[in-house]
């Protein structure tokens, strides 16, 4: 796709991105394709200049498939797919999906479109964004926020160094780290520990592997279940049962509840609450000892 000059002022580009491109069209064979201006952009250190181009003019359906990628930094409208590892010192940012055979190391942002896979590990110095699914086969680091429009599956660990926000269902091999507050449109699955450092909403259930530690408010549209201890800063709120293999606790000041989307004569079965012993804050639900089935 070629970009004439007046289709580049029709998006308002800034004055110096507009000179840019004005002597970058007079250089001897130099090409307004799509992709190959995005290309010089990203040679010249322009690299906020190359997103603001693929914000334009949006993805395209080219691909990319390579044996293994090394880069500063690379922003691409359509599809990557390499073989083997990739490593990346700054963004990478695909309009499409990003496949990796082996690992993924990014220093800065990673941006892909659609799906985001790795065959190994991912990490990302900056922030992670996914338009559909993210997958790794090993685990998922990322410095800065996170955020998909779809699930995220890695089978060990996923730490995050600000807030995850999800579309899809959340499934974690192994523990569960992110330094912001956790929000997921479906259910949250964790083998190990899950800890956040603010709110911890799921739309659908909880469940941690060993002990849950939410930093803010504690809620979840389903149940909540944990091998372990079950502590929150905040309230703890769950639409059906309350399930600790070691202490409930709730922040100063803020209740238990359980079957909130229940019907009390329900709650016997479906909104049971078990912990090592019951919490004095707990309001809504039916206390269980630990002993029962």
């Amino acid at each position: 796709m070629e970009l004439t000059k007046n289709f580049v002022k029709a998006k308002r580009p800034c004055a110096d991105g507009l000179r840019w491109y004005l002597r970058h069209r007079q250089r001897p064979a130099a090409s307004t394709d799509y992709q190959a201006l995005l290309d010089a952009l990203v040679r010249e250190g322009r690299i906020a200049d190359a997103c603001w181009l693929l914000d334009q003019f949006g993805p395209t359906d080219a691909e990319l498939a390579l044996e293994h990628l090394e880069a500063e930094a690379l922003v691409f409208a359509g599809s990557l797919r390499v073989r083997g590892a990739v490593r990346i010192e700054g963004l990478l940012r695909c309009g499409r999906q990003i496949e990796a055979g082996a690992g993924l190391a990014v220093g800065g942002d990673l941006i892909a479109g659609d799906q985001l896979r790795s065959g190994g590990a991912i990490r990302c110095g900056g922030r992670l964004e996914a338009g559909d699914d993210i997958r790794a086969d090993w685990g998922i680091e990322v410095g800065a926020a996170l955020s998909g429009g779809g699930g995220l599956r890695a089978a060990w660990d996923l730490e995050v160094g600000a807030g995850l926000r999800l579309a899809g269902a959340l499934r974690i091999g192994r523990a569960l780290r992110v330094a912001g507050a956790l929000d997921c449109a479906k259910g949250l699955w964790a083998g190990g520990a899950v800890e956040t450092g603010a709110d911890l909403h799921a739309a659908q259930g909880i469940k941690a592997g060993t002990g849950l530690r939410c930093g803010g408010h504690l809620q979840a549209g389903w149940g909540i279940r944990a091998g372990g201890a079950i502590r929150a800063a905040g309230a703890i709120k769950a639409g059906e049962s309350l399930l600790a293999g070691g202490p409930l606790e709730a922040g100063p000041g803020y209740g238990i509840y359980a079957g909130l989307d229940v019907r009390a004569e329900a709650w016997p079965s479906s909104a049971r609450v078990r912990a090592a012993a019951r919490p004095a804050a707990l309001l809504s639900g039916c206390w269980a000892e630990e002993d029962e089935p």
